[in-house]
């Protein structure tokens, strides 16, 4: 009875490198359309940028790899994904040469060093509004847990009120903000939010 209650929640499996096109998209999902924007600049001749997605999906390595990301299915269709890693005790310093519009980004991660950072957590359109995005939040909450994290983490910006409304609804407040640096990318938004939430 339990099992059949979960998978009706949600079945929760690691991503697999088959699952790199899926995560890509999802990513993007994530990341307001910041990604595919990136991965324009990225691609190599006769190469798209969903391409390059994918391809920096199906890495072994890397904050952005398969390795690092949960999928969520609904009645055995993949429907969403969780990938986050730590933020370190002490985080490195800002290189001088990072691009202006990641400055920010990088500015509020660093202030939640020692959390665990959910750096992406997205659910395809058709899945939306069944309890899939607070039961990939609450399994980034038992990883921190075994990890022995403070807290969790997340950015998002101020324009993104379905991902406020669901990250403040599982007991995220914001902490910290940062105004957007856009550089051509084009987003409602003003300003990225740092929410956390203690474990």
């Amino acid at each position: 009875m339990i099992g059949k209650m979960a998978e009706e929640l949600g079945k929760l499996r690691p991503a697999t490198r088959a699952d790199a096109a899926l995560l890509a998209v999802l990513v993007n999902i994530a990341g307001e359309g910041l990604p595919l924007y990136l991965w324009e600049g990225m691609a190599a001749p006769g190469e798209s940028a969903w391409d390059v997605g994918q391809r920096r999906a199906a890495r072994e390595e890397g904050c952005f790899s398969y390795r690092n990301a949960t999928i969520i299915e609904r009645r055995g269709r993949p429907a969403g994904c969780l990938l986050g890693y730590v933020i370190p005790e002490d985080p490195a310093p800002i290189p001088g040469d990072m691009p202006a519009m990641f400055v920010p980004l990088q500015e509020l991660e660093n202030l939640a060093s020692g959390t665990w950072y959910v750096n992406v957590l997205a659910v395809l359109p058709q899945f939306r509004g069944q309890g899939l995005g607070t039961r990939l939040l609450r399994h980034a909450e038992e990883i921190a847990g075994m990890l022995g994290r403070r807290g969790l983490s997340v950015i998002v910006s101020d324009a993104n009120a379905g991902a406020r409304c669901l990250y403040e609804h599982c007991g995220y407040r914001v902490t910290a903000s940062r105004a957007m640096l856009k550089n051509g990318w084009r987003n409602a938004g003003r300003n990225w939010l740092l929410l956390n939430r203690s474990t």
